[in-house]
């Protein structure tokens, strides 16, 4: 067998790299949701969680309606949440807002109804004020159909 010239390895190593890390950003096939539990007094505050948004179900078909009083339903999302949200108190106070590169949107559903948001803090979407106990359904949105950006959750129960 011959020799493979140096730059043709580095040329075919490269496209692989590359081929890799545009799959590593395809979404999973199957969407795991995350669950997380906490209580008034909970540790490490803030809570981070990570994922991908974005989806093919229109926002307000999630939400059942266009807007909230915190914001339109706008982006696409998955059909099941990104992440569950149990409390087990009420909470006088409490943030939920998202960390992105990529401009994305939230929806959130539980005890009282929906909640839609786009930007809360620049192109960050967000949603902070008095949480009733019980169960939250949570979504990360994008903009466009099938575009999946990285996000990062921080629940807070600080007050800015």
């Amino acid at each position: 067998m011959g020799k493979i010239p140096l730059r043709m390895l580095v040329i075919a190593l490269g496209g692989c790299v590359i081929g890799s890390l545009v799959q590593a950003q395809q979404p999973p096939s199957v969407s795991e949701s995350v669950t997380v539990t906490i209580g008034s007094r909970f540790s490490p505050d803030p809570v981070e969680l990570r994922g991908l948004s974005g989806g093919t179900v229109p926002a307000s078909e999630v939400a059942e309606r266009r807007e909230t009083t915190n914001g339109l339903c706008e982006g696409f999302v998955n059909e099941k949440p990104n992440h569950t949200l149990v409390l087990t108190d009420f909470f006088d106070y409490l943030s939920l807002q998202i960390q992105s590169p990529e401009d994305t949107t939230l929806i959130i559903r539980g005890p009282g109804g929906s909640w839609c948001n786009d930007d809360y803090k620049g192109k960050n979407p967000g949603i902070a004020g008095q949480w009733l106990a019980g169960t939250y359904q949570v979504w990360i949105g994008s903009h466009g159909r099938t575009r999946y950006h990285p996000y990062i959750i921080r629940i807070s129960g600080k007050r800015p």
